[in-house]
Parts: C-alpha cells; structure tokens; sequence
C-alpha cells in the first residue's frame, strides 16, 4: 500500500511548486496583511481575495508534538514510531508536519525547527528537522 500523496488544486498549486523548488510558500492577505497557511481562495480574516504568495525563512519552533506509536494506515506501518508535530513558523503560521531527525527524548516545547523537503512519488513535501 502507498502512502497518500495530496493532488494540487488550482489555489494549492503555488505552494507544490514551491516546495518542488526547495521554498515553503504561504499567502499573505494584501488587504489585511495577515499571513495564512494552508493554501485558500480567501483570506481566513477579512475574506479578501487579493492574496499574495511569500517564501517562508523555513525557521520555526515546535508548539507542540506528540510521538505515533500506532500507523493510521498499512503504508506508514514502517514509519512508526515518529513524531508529528504543530510547527510555529517565524512568519506567524503554523504547520503540520513530521520532525525526522530526532526522537521524544530529543524534542521539547520550544525547539526550533528549520523546514526540509522530501520526495514522495511525484510530489515534494515539507518536513521538519531540529535546527542545528
């Protein structure tokens, strides 16, 4: 069984090319100027629809994490355990993602993070590692 590997959308589709080229794009409201993540065709705060695409620095910290013990499909039945975690990005938005260098023992609260890519198939996506 293979790992699910998410489909662009006509609104997703800046922020897949962009971790192809190495970048984590976000959207950032033009007219409230309030960053977000994931990709809409709205802003989440004043539903503006002009809506511009920034690069991420790619350094965050971890806002909280928990270790998977128990795969939620055949196809991370190897990857387990691993450590998932909500990632707090320098540029105000927070993200989903596995932390790959490091074990619970090695990750607290508050640990910065940097921003990495994976292949996976015919799709790149974003992962986290401890800073060095």
């Amino acid at each position: 069984m293979d790992k699910t590997i998410p489909i662009p959308t006509p609104v997703t589709q800046p922020f897949w090319e962009g971790c192809t080229a190495g970048e984590f794009r976000y959207q950032l409201c033009n007219a409230c100027h309030e960053p977000q993540f994931y990709p809409r065709a709205l802003c989440r705060h004043c539903h503006a629809q002009d809506l511009s695409w920034k690069v991420a620095s790619g350094f965050g910290t971890v806002h909280t994490y928990t270790t998977v013990h128990r795969a939620p499909s055949e196809a991370f039945d190897a990857d387990v355990p691993y450590l998932l975690a909500l990632i707090d990005l320098d540029e105000g938005i927070r993200i989903m993602t596995n932390i790959l260098n490091a074990t619970e023992t090695d990750v607290s609260v508050g640990a910065k993070v940097r921003i990495v890519f994976e292949s996976r198939g015919d799709r790149v996506l974003p992962q986290a590692v401890l800073a060095q």
